[in-house]
């Protein structure tokens, strides 16, 4: 019994000792259709050393620091620039017009704020969010749509960068 013991505690310090050396890399996103608004307000949560570790490498610039840019770039500025290329939302088989509005710092993490605008009813939304993916093959990107009460997720990776949800909206 106490060799059984002695065995299940080394595999629990070897998983933990794992883990510790090889972090969850996620971002979770969350999509609310307001109706009365004509808009979808988004908030994108992210780990501020894996964005940074991702603009590092999409910049090429191995000194940079997010957290006191220099080059004459702001944050707001390379964000807004990476979500470009990694952030995208189709309406009906029709592209939308992302606006990245800004973000703030919340603990390590960064919360990204961004609108899409002038939404007419809908029924198919498609997701592509690639953020992160280049440079951690393990990133999730967890993303929930709420539409009225509805609430549905999607969970997309380097090899699954979109997907679509249905709604039935009337």
């Amino acid at each position: 019994m106490i060799a059984i013991t002695v065995i299940f505690s080394n595999i629990i310090q070897v998983v933990s000792l794992l883990l510790f050396l090889h972090p969850l890399h996620i971002s979770v996103t969350e999509i609310e259709y307001a109706e009365d608004e004509k808009m979808l307000k988004i908030m994108m949560r992210v780990f501020t050393d894996d964005l940074e570790t991702t603009l590092r490498s999409h910049l090429n610039d191995p000194e940079l620091d997010i957290l006191a840019p220099r080059n004459g770039r702001t944050a707001d500025q390379m964000v807004e620039e990476y979500l470009k290329n990694h952030f995208k939302v189709s309406l009906d088989n029709k592209p939308q017009v992302v606006k990245y509005l800004g973000l703030e710092r919340e603990s390590d993490a960064f919360i990204l704020y961004i609108e899409v605008s002038k939404v007419k009813k809908w029924k198919t939304i498609r997701v592509q969010n690639s953020i992160i993916t280049e440079v951690f093959d393990d990133q999730s990107n967890l993303v929930h749509v709420t539409v009225n009460d509805d609430v549905k997720s999607l969970r997309l990776t380097r090899n699954t960068p979109a997907d679509n949800l249905s709604f039935d909206i009337k």
